[in-house]
């Protein structure tokens, strides 16, 4: 028991510890600042340039959403195509069929908002091919997707107007070059370090203790499984996703799943703060969470006594408090700058 207290300890130190200063790191990313990762700076042109994007041109919020839903309908035929068709797709040792269109469309539409609702078990469902080309892709671009709309968000606020907001495809890219990826190498390597697999041969097969032969699925999980958490994405590579001892195998691997699929959300809510400069809201969300760990007791109460505390307590204290906090913070943050 103490051992399971003491790592439930570490896990919320280590989110707590590492989300400030990925916090710090992300808004530099967004505004534009120098970073350690800006050797990618010439691969983000290239891309650029490959699809025709000005990364510098400012967007309003229709401009916004327009390149948003644009770029997601596209994967969502890419998604669709490639599902159905990787029964005579390579990366296939197991031969597994293509799925029906239904099926297909379910996957799809699941994947691109982030759902991730499985009606497959991954090994048997999927090729190594749709798991690295759909499944895996997706968790990429639906996480930037959404990271970019938040960062879009916190300009606006920033600059307390909708007119420009930034440019959706230059937040796109940096979610996902600056950000995902290379939290997805540190994860994927720690995974494979702790034996969960990474390659593209076919079934393993066992001789189980009772003398039975069985067949084990295998294929690159490691890299599917890194950003299935750090994308708080679902959609596991086996069917019982992280419940599985390849893609879950030792205690290490359960520590850092956890924190990874925790961690970019704490950290992108204190970005907020960074960017936008509203740090009373970004600091309030992580002093909620030792709250929300402990609970609150329980007491009997009437209904009517409950609506008029509730109306003090969120009603009066809701409106108040926060302009009393940030007039607070403006006070101390103007002492020093």
């Amino acid at each position: 028991m103490n051992t399971e207290i003491l790592v439930v300890i570490l896990q919320v130190v280590l989110m707590v510890g590492l989300a400030w200063p990925l916090g710090k790191y992300i808004a530099r990313v967004y505004k534009g600042e120098k970073t350690c990762l800006d050797f990618m700076k010439s691969v983000e042109r290239w891309m650029y340039r490959l699809s025709g994007v000005n990364p510098d041109e400012e967007m309003n919020w229709k401009q916004f959403l327009r390149a948003l839903l644009v770029v997601n309908l596209f994967w969502f035929v890419w998604g669709m195509v490639l599902l159905v068709a990787q029964g005579v797709l390579p990366l296939n040792p197991d031969g597994n069929i293509g799925q029906t269109c239904h099926q297909a469309f379910n996957t799809c539409i699941s994947f691109m908002v982030n759902c991730n609702l499985q009606h497959y078990s991954g090994e048997s469902g999927l090729t190594y091919f749709t798991q690295l080309f759909v499944i895996m892709l997706f968790q990429f671009i639906t996480a930037a997707t959404g990271m970019a709309a938040m960062a879009g968000i916190m300009k606006a606020l920033a600059a307390k107007t909708t007119q420009t907001i930034g440019n959706f495809w230059r937040y796109l890219m940096l979610s996902t070059t600056r950000i995902l990826l290379p939290l997805s190498l540190i994860v994927g390597m720690i995974l494979i370090v702790e034996g969960t697999p990474m390659g593209f041969d076919g079934k393993m097969e066992l001789t189980t203790l009772e003398g039975q032969t069985q067949q084990v699925s295998q294929g690159p999980t490691a890299a599917i499984v890194a950003i299935k958490q750090l994308g708080t994405n679902g959609g596991g590579y086996f069917g019982v996703n992280s419940s599985h001892p390849l893609e879950n195998p030792t205690y290490l691997t359960d520590i850092v799943e956890c924190w990874s699929i925790l961690i970019i959300p704490m950290a992108l809510a204190l970005a907020f703060g960074f960017l936008s400069a509203v740090i009373f809201n970004a600091i309030i969300i992580p002093l909620l969470i030792p709250l929300a760990l402990r609970g609150v007791k329980y007491k009997p109460i009437g209904a009517s006594a409950l609506l008029r505390r509730n109306l003090l307590i969120f009603g009066v204290g809701g409106v108040i408090a926060p302009f009393v906090g940030i007039k607070l913070i403006d006070l101390i943050v103007g002492l020093f700058f």
